[in-house]
């Protein structure tokens, strides 16, 4: 609950809940496209550079359900301070890492000190506003929380082109001193910390479990998956530790998790829609920027301003649902956007090479608008009717199943693209006729490429991944139209007046 003060300072402390959302959202998508020059700056291999991702990735998967205990037990207001500091130090300790494993530790640091700032912020303004103002709240959130990893690539590319890769990191710094001052001035400390008895075992294995789980994902498609002794390994270690946490939640007095957060059904339909909802728009995010910069000459900072649209189609779409909750029926909201949504990934299966922005930017626009609608009424109708005292184990439960959704869709789509890349390649060759136009085309290149063998791989190995391309845009397709039934599971709130909205003095 807000106190009164609390109330009082709406205002700047909204202002410095989104500072810290941005900050944090942003952190998952500026790196991207830096990592050739980080890899290069720190003598690293391919292999060895993704780190530099997952480390970031992991540790916060793992502190995310460890947030809303700790903000019972030492307060919200500490929580933030303590999470922001950590978070802006370690951005500054990777921009001035000098060697692979410094950047890793950091950016492990900086998983472990952002992992509170998104569903923490998310429960504050929860507490803030009265339920009527939900779907504006949501929506303000939102635009904050997601148009961080939209416009991440472009700000990232810009930075390091005309600066250098180290100020995607450094980038953070004013904005994080001015989250914490916001915080520290307007936010107040709170009452006597209340905090339920710590479940060491559950918290334990459902560290194990999210961790082993993360590093079967990222690592199966460099390991040749299931054929590898360690993805086995991760595999059984993941699925044992999954079960001990679910014996100890169901039969522990005080379970990590509280047991009546799985009986609203809102609210585990939601989270459940929020893992998909994860893989659709981060793997999108993932896969576009190499397509463009790998296959169609894009340079990072153009692959990052051809994505930008779609951050314009997502703030448009939040700002204008949140004048729609209370209004129209939710479902059918989102409903609209899953239909956006499976509109622009059809539009991306028509993509192909010789093709200018133009079909890049309209899908990314559909998307952008089909997320916007998404986002914001799944917030609002997965904690509505969750109970006060849940909200900060609800909004952990609920950020840790999105970025599971994000890192597995990650590694998923690439590892079939990896895959289908290789079969459509090796189909493509064997079709290979003398009188084919395009073998022409490439034999004609060969006083320019040196061999007109060299031009004819080349051109097939682009067209391979093209279709590889299609084919993960066809999956995400079928997942997007198979969420649609899970709307019939979900029941809209009935909002309530602004005077059920309790203060604590």
């Amino acid at each position: 609950m807000a106190s009164a003060s609390d109330i009082a300072n709406r205002v700047p402390i909204t202002i410095s809940l989104m500072l810290a959302t941005i900050m944090n959202s942003l952190d998952t998508t500026i790196a991207n496209v830096a990592l050739p020059h980080i890899q290069g700056s720190v003598s690293a291999s391919p292999d060895q550079i993704t780190w530099v991702l997952t480390s970031y990735l992991i540790a916060t998967a793992i502190m995310t359900p460890l947030s809303g205990w700790l903000s019972v037990r030492i307060g919200r207001k500490a929580m933030f301070t303590i999470s922001i500091a950590g978070f802006t130090a370690a951005s500054m300790l990777c921009g001035i890492a000098t060697s692979l494993p410094e950047i890793v530790a950091f950016r492990l640091l900086q998983g472990l000190f952002g992992a509170s700032l998104i569903p923490l912020s998310q429960a504050v303004m929860l507490d803030l506003y009265p339920p009527r103002q939900l779907g504006q709240v949501m929506a303000l959130w939102g635009a904050a929380a997601i148009l961080g990893p939209i416009f991440g690539p472009a700000i990232g590319g810009w930075l390091t082109d005309n600066l250098s890769w180290r100020w995607v990191f450094y980038i953070n710094l004013p904005i994080g001193i001015l989250a914490f001052t916001g915080i520290w001035l307007f936010m107040s400390w709170g009452g006597e910390a209340k905090a339920k008895p710590f479940d060491f075992l559950g918290f334990g294995a459902l560290t194990v479990f999210v961790g082993a789980f993360q590093l079967c994902v990222d690592r199966g498609p460099s390991q040749d998956w299931f054929s590898s002794s360690e993805i086995w390994t991760e595999a059984i270690i993941g699925v044992i530790a999954l079960y001990v946490f679910l014996v100890q939640t169901l039969t522990a007095r005080h379970p990590f998790f509280d047991r009546s957060l799985a009986l609203d059904r809102n609210f585990v339909t939601c989270t459940a829609f929020g893992f998909f909802i994860g893989i659709l728009l981060f793997s999108t995010m993932a896969l576009l920027p190499t397509m463009m910069q790998q296959f169609m000459g894009y340079t990072a900072l153009e692959s990052g301003l051809a994505s930008m649209p779609r951050g314009l189609g997502s703030f448009v779409a939040m700002f204008a649902v949140g004048r729609l909750i209370g209004r129209i029926d939710t479902r059918l909201i989102l409903l609209t956007g899953l239909s956006l949504s499976a509109i622009s990934l059809w539009q991306m299966t028509q993509f192909d090479l010789s093709m200018n922005a133009t079909p890049i930017v309209i899908a990314g626009v559909v998307q952008g608008v089909g997320i916007g609608l998404i986002f914001v009424p799944l917030s609002t109708l997965a904690f509505t009717t969750v109970a006060p005292h849940l909200r900060a184990e609800a909004t952990g439960v609920y950020t840790l199943m999105r970025s599971l959704g994000s890192s597995v869709g990650i590694s998923i789509m690439q590892a079939l693209w990896t895959s289908n890349a290789a079969v459509v390649h090796s189909t493509l060759v064997a079709h290979i006729a003398p009188g084919d136009p395009v073998v022409g085309a490439a034999l004609a290149q060969a006083p320019a490429l040196g061999s007109g063998l060299e031009s004819l791989n080349a051109e097939i190995t682009r067209q391979a991944a093209m279709v590889a391309y299609l084919d993960d845009f066809k999956v995400m397709l079928i997942i997007t139209l198979a969420c649609m039934p899970l709307l019939l599971l979900m029941r809209t709130p009935k909002f309530a007046p602004e005077a059920t909205h309790a203060i604590v003095e």
